[in-house]
């Protein structure tokens, strides 16, 4: 990257206030920078990234000093939506790909797709992605509609890497010994779908989220307009 967006303090003991955005310059003096070997998601370029000392212009705020935590709670609803349609649709892959197997993989002389416990768990798996394509699709139109769908969106989160996960996982196994392999793409979708509970707010965190907007009935505002 050629340039960072970065949240930084710019006040002290002031909370969440405390905190701007800024726009820097990647060759700036005092930046490091080195690349994660993740466990999936590769092609996502991740490093850690250090400051010593660097110096950033006044002019390069992006918007108003002290409300960097609004901002950046103001965008966690589209990252969490786009983080359940990556999972519905990887699960969704997964799905159209172990079917397509079963088709051609013989066992006891006839193809694996013909055996009804594993016809039922996959119509099952299928089931549970399309409730979830479904939702995600309902919330990402009121979305675009510039309405505010916190609780939709961490709800569909939560919901669509958990079933992202068990589904890939099981999916890997109808390929038995060929899903270990690095040459099926069953492998590396696991990898990747393990980021789905974790990335974009855990969902331990989604959960008391919820908790606190279904049982404790907190109503969670914009943080701001524009």
């Amino acid at each position: 990257a050629d340039y960072y967006v970065v949240a930084a303090k710019t006040d002290i003991g002031t909370g969440n206030k405390a905190i701007s955005m800024f726009l820097m310059d990647a060759n700036l003096n005092g930046i490091t920078k080195s690349k994660l070997d993740k466990l999936g998601w590769r092609a996502s370029d991740t490093a850690e990234i250090a400051f010593n000392n660097v110096q950033i212009p006044a002019e390069n705020l992006m918007g108003e000093e002290g409300k960097g935590f609004p901002y950046i709670m103001k965008h966690f609803a589209l990252e969490r939506l786009i983080m359940a349609i990556n999972a519905h649709a990887r699960a969704e892959y997964a799905i159209n790909y172990t079917i397509e197997y079963m088709s051609q993989r013989e066992a006891f002389g006839k193809t694996i797709d013909k055996f009804q416990a594993l016809r039922h768990t996959m119509v099952d798996h299928a089931t549970d992605v399309e409730h979830c394509k479904v939702f995600n699709y309902a919330a990402a139109a009121r979305l675009n509609k510039g309405e505010y769908v916190v609780k939709e969106a961490t709800m569909a989160k939560l919901k669509s890497t958990k079933v992202a996960d068990e589904t890939i996982y099981s999916c890997l196994q109808m390929l038995g010994g060929y899903g270990y392999m690095e040459e099926y793409p069953l492998a590396r979708l696991l990898r990747d779908s393990r980021l789905g509970p974790i990335g974009g707010g855990t969902s331990e965190i989604l959960r008391e989220i919820l908790s606190k907007m279904i049982i404790d009935k907190q109503n969670y505002k914009p943080a701001v307009s524009k």
